[in-house]
């Protein structure tokens, strides 16, 4: 039960995360850079599919290089075992500030050069999964605070650096997905469609910003301090 909601948890942290603004926009942006050369909607729809698939096997290789990499080591392991729990709390707080805009990150790094956009365009459908990738990797605040904070800790406690990392990033394709068809059909309600999901974005990191802050707080007071409550 408690791994079937941490499946749950790493699908919705997925989510909220391709619809944050800057994720999104990245998104839309590097379907639309690939789709504009290619001729054929099932092309447009392949360059969506290969586009999620390397947002999966980026945030996959990751988890299993940072999770799976401080599980494997006995004493790492073991001190992740005694704190997790203790630090869990302070860590879903600080989650929780990110999502309310209560606390603002810089963004980990920039976007790619132009040489490397030149080089996605020669590659044509494939290219996309190379930028997925790329931009994967290229955490905005949100999204960092989404994968670092929230998903690699339920990575290292269960155990599971491939298969809730590669959820997440399945997740995170999925508008992707739902964008690639829309430009493959030519639907004229795209910019409709975003302005949508910015809203859904809003709220749901509203929601999702205060249950973790509640959460942050009881595990503060009841495992981090000790107090029964």
């Amino acid at each position: 039960m408690e791994y079937a909601l941490a499946i749950g948890s790493a699908f919705w942290f997925g989510i909220l995360t391709s619809i944050s603004p800057c994720p999104l926009a990245t998104n839309i942006a590097a379907i639309s850079f690939v789709g504009r050369k290619i001729g054929s909607a099932p092309a447009v729809l392949a360059a969506g599919v290969l586009y999620a698939c390397g947002r999966t096997i980026a945030y996959a290789s990751l988890g299993i290089l940072l999770a799976g990499g401080l599980t494997a080591a006995p004493e790492v392991s073991h001190l992740l075992q005694k704190y997790m729990n203790l630090l869990m709390g302070p860590l879903l707080i600080l989650v929780a500030m990110v999502l309310l805009k209560l606390l603002t990150l810089p963004a980990i790094s920039g976007g790619i050069g132009e040489r490397l956009w030149i080089r996605v365009e020669r590659m044509g459908i494939a290219g996309a999964g190379l930028l997925g990738i790329i931009f994967a990797l290229s955490f905005c605040p949100t999204s960092a605070v989404l994968f670092f904070g929230s998903l690699l800790p339920l990575a290292i406690k269960f155990n599971s650096g491939l298969l809730l990392p590669a959820i997440y990033g399945m997740a995170t394709g999925l508008p992707v997905l739902f964008f690639a068809f829309l430009l493959a059909f030519g639907v004229n309600q795209l910019g409709r469609t975003y302005h949508r999901l910015a809203m859904f974005e809003l709220w749901a990191q509203r929601i999702t910003g205060i249950i973790f802050l509640l959460i942050g707080l009881y595990f503060t007071f009841a495992v981090t301090m000790g107090i029964t409550i």
